[in-house]
């Protein structure tokens, strides 16, 4: 507690006298809060465009690399929408397996050819989950893409939200077999190099695969650009990444978490708050990212990833800081 009371002093010596009664208190009532959430490591937020706080709770670094976990489905989302618009991928409705080439087994379950790309961002690939109770026989096989694509239909395709990192490492399987290159040299040279962030190398399946939809590591600071990447639609500056309407496709409700009930499009659920709509992206143990276009709002969280997970609740919580104390903040 006294070092983060020392850290709370110093940020309020930082603020200029002038703004003093406009700025200080509302951020003095955000780290107070966001004290609260004791998993909580880091919070950004960003409005306007323009970074306005910025707290590290518990010395962990603002741009230091974090584990993200299944935060990984939105930045490998991010990937698939620039993926289409280089033409590696037709589109969200090709089959994944006319993308995945000799990766297919000959053992696969009838019916795989009706999963297209937008099944799997959405999670509606219709296959037996590899999550849960599932996730264990999955990581310990010897081929990862053969284990998803030989696992019983318990839905259709197209039908259900059924949350399995399985489906999402087919897109990353599917990324390295129709470019030719690895998923990590992707990401460096779409994300890395026009957000300028750094994205070192992270898990690989027993096929040199990189792990598609958990395990990736970014900072806090670098996950606030994807933010704003989607929040403004797909462009820096004059440069567009994604194809036109990728970011408002990617936040259409295609289905519902059987956990949260909250809606979920590529890679982003929905999230209302304060009246106005809001997406995010999230992974275990409270890595949060959060964007409220209409307020010209994004918002980081990271938080601590070790188990046992906090679930949903803490989410709830986190996304009460945001509307009870960093929109109103937002609107004076």
């Amino acid at each position: 507690m006294q070092r983060f009371l020392n850290w709370l002093f110093a940020l309020l010596l930082l603020i200029p006298l002038s703004s003093y009664s406009e700025t200080a208190d509302w951020r003095t009532q955000v780290a107070r809060e966001a004290a609260k959430l004791e998993r909580l490591y880091t919070l950004i937020v960003v409005h306007e465009g323009q970074e306005v706080l910025a707290l590290d709770l518990k010395g962990t670094g603002l741009d230091t690399l974090t584990n993200i976990k299944s935060l990984s489905k939105t930045v490998l989302a991010a990937m698939v929408g620039i993926g289409i618009e280089k033409g590696v991928f037709e589109g969200i409705d090709q089959p994944v397996v006319e993308t995945l080439g000799d990766r297919v087994p000959a053992s696969a379950t009838e019916g795989v050819e009706r999963i297209t790309l937008g099944h799997l961002l959405s999670l509606q690939a219709g296959l037996r989950r590899t999550s849960g109770q599932y996730y264990g026989p999955w990581v310990n096989s010897e081929n990862w893409v053969h284990h998803v694509l030989t696992r019983p239909f318990v839905d259709a395709p197209g039908g259900r939200m059924l949350y399995s990192t399985g489906s999402s490492h087919l897109l990353s399987a599917a990324l390295t077999e129709s470019a030719g290159r690895s998923t990590l040299a992707l990401a460096r040279e779409w994300l890395g190099e026009p957000l300028n962030i750094t994205i070192p190398a992270w898990g690989r399946d027993p096929q040199g695969i990189y792990f598609g939809g958990n395990n990736m590591l970014l900072s806090p600071r670098d996950l606030v650009k994807i933010g704003e990447l989607y929040r403004n639609e797909g462009r820096i500056g004059d440069r567009r990444l994604f194809p036109e309407d990728w970011v408002r496709e990617s936040w259409i409700e295609r289905a519902r978490s059987a956990y949260t009930d909250d809606p979920y499009g590529y890679g982003w659920f929905q999230q209302p708050l304060a009246g106005e709509m809001g997406y995010y992206g999230r992974g275990y143990g409270g890595q949060v990212l959060y964007v409220m276009p209409a307020r010209q709002l994004t918002v980081v969280m990271t938080s601590d990833p070790t188990p046992p997970s906090p679930g949903s609740t803490f989410l709830r919580r986190q996304f009460r800081l945001i509307e009870d104390h960093i929109i109103p903040a937002m609107e004076n």
